[in-house]
């Protein structure tokens, strides 16, 4: 997998990995990335489980750098709020040029445009699976002190990874694009891994063990070595409620 980077100025402008798209494969999800530190995505996209799942045309990813749409000299994409305040806000022209120019080149009904912020709805594993079904998701990465309001009008949803403040929107696009990429038929090795995963039947993950069978006086469960898989199975699934209820019982509630 490669990627080609254009620059402006010696600056990072773009970051693309050269795939052909899930409209031409007809398989997988294509992810457009929408940002100001395209270098930020090139590391994680390159390795393990997306590598592969790139190298086999399952997933495609197409970073964009903001500033590809943005004005003057410098390629500005921001301006100070109105009314004062610190900081800088993007601003929605350079937004929706962006996103015009997008579908224009997105053929596909089956778009979501998605803006990444602290007010949007709380992503969780069902959510992934409802996003899985699109065939181009465009992931909006904000900066700076947030985004003209305006922006909310451009876009199908928001979301949020989390109440808590970073300092962009890479790391949830990354969070995103990584849970929904692993639910495309065939990226992960064995179909089996995901129906046994965390919250993929709203109950977190029992507990795993391996090898030593004996660590620090602290024994595998013996059910576990027994070879009886009807036994282990079952105590999976209690191991399972038993700990969702003790860490997580939210769940449970709302299940």
């Amino acid at each position: 997998m490669k990627f080609s980077i254009v620059g402006i100025s010696k600056k990072i402008n773009k970051v693309r990995i050269n795939v052909p798209s899930r409209r031409t494969i007809g398989v997988g999800v294509k992810f457009i990335i929408l940002t100001l530190f395209p270098e930020a995505f090139e590391s994680y996209l390159n390795v393990s489980l997306l590598k592969r799942a790139v190298a086999k045309k399952l997933v495609s990813f197409e970073i964009k750098n903001l500033r590809d749409w943005g004005e003057g000299v410098h390629k500005s994409v921001d301006a100070r709020p109105y009314g004062g305040g610190a900081g800088m806000v993007l601003r929605v022209d350079i937004i929706d040029r962006a996103l015009r120019d997008l579908r224009l080149k997105v053929k596909d009904k089956r778009l979501k445009i998605i803006l990444l912020t602290p007010q949007g709805q709380k992503f969780d594993q069902k959510l992934a699976v409802k996003l899985s079904k699109y065939k181009t998701i465009v992931l909006i990465c904000g900066r700076y002190e947030g985004f003209d309001e305006r922006i909310r009008s451009l876009v199908d949803m928001e979301i949020s990874i989390g109440d808590f403040v970073l300092t962009g929107g890479e790391i949830p696009a990354l969070v995103v694009l990584d849970t929904v990429a692993r639910l495309v038929p065939g990226v992960v090795g064995k179909e089996e891994s995901l129906v046994h995963e965390s919250f993929s039947d709203g109950l977190l993950e029992y507990p795993q063990y391996t090898r030593p069978e004996v660590f620090d006086k602290q024994k595998v469960p013996k059910v576990l070595l027994s070879g009886n898989h009807a036994k282990i199975d079952q105590w999976r699934k209690a191991e399972a409620l038993k700990r969702t209820k003790k860490r997580r019982p939210d769940l449970i509630k709302n299940a």
